[in-house]
Parts: C-alpha cells; structure tokens; sequence
C-alpha cells in the first residue's frame, strides 16, 4: 500500500511565504514523477507544479513557487513565495509510483489535501 501525506498548509497574509511537503511511503519500488495540484471552492483542481523528467509550472505560480524533491526521502516540497488570496484552495500531493508488488506498472496516487490560506 502507497500513501501521500501532506503537511505545512496554513494561513499566511498575502506577500508572504509558506512551505508544503509531502512524504510517499510504503511498498515503493520507484517514483516516476510527483507534483502539486491545487483545487479553490467552485474550481476545478489544477496543476500547480510537477517534477519528473521535466519540471513544468502553471502560468500563473512561475516565479513565485519552486517545486523541489528529495529521493532519499520520497519527498516533494512546494516553496511559495508572493503568495497572493487567489493562490487560496486545498493543495494536493501527486505521484506516479511503481510498487514493489507490481514494479512493472505505473500507478497515479493523490494526497488527502492541506488547506492554504492567503488573506488579503
């Protein structure tokens, strides 16, 4: 069983910074790519930013975040800096993994999701 867990959302005033992470664990035979999405009330979700053999941002975060990952640790981080109220939603974690039980096959998994606030 793969699990993503999220951490460091929170509330944060606009111009600010704030840092989240996530950690994939369990039988992990490889991760391909992982990324940040991100889903506002009413919105569909959207891609923030994804790393893999590319790095690729949206438009509107390019410049203020930076996508990062530690392999040792199976662990992507999303540093967001000028943070705006519009950058308000619930960011998830994701991730192309290849279990160990099925390393051949490349499986997307999703995070349960932490909250960021922006207020203006």
């Amino acid at each position: 069983q793969v699990q993503l867990v999220e951490s460091g959302g929170g509330l944060v005033q606009a111009g600010g910074s704030l840092r989240v992470s996530c950690v994939a664990s369990g039988s992990i035979f490889s991760i391909n790519a992982m990324g940040w999405y991100r889903q506002a009330p009413g919105k569909p979700r959207e891609l923030v930013a994804r790393i893999g053999g590319n790095t690729n941002y949206a438009d509107s975060v390019k410049g203020r975040f930076t996508i990062s990952r530690d392999n040792a640790k199976n662990t992507v981080y999303l540093q967001m800096n000028s943070l705006k109220p519009e950058d308000t939603a619930v960011y998830y974690c994701n991730a192309d993994i290849s279990p160990y039980m099925d390393r051949f096959r490349n499986y997307n998994y999703w995070g349960q999701g932490t909250q960021v606030t922006v207020s203006s």
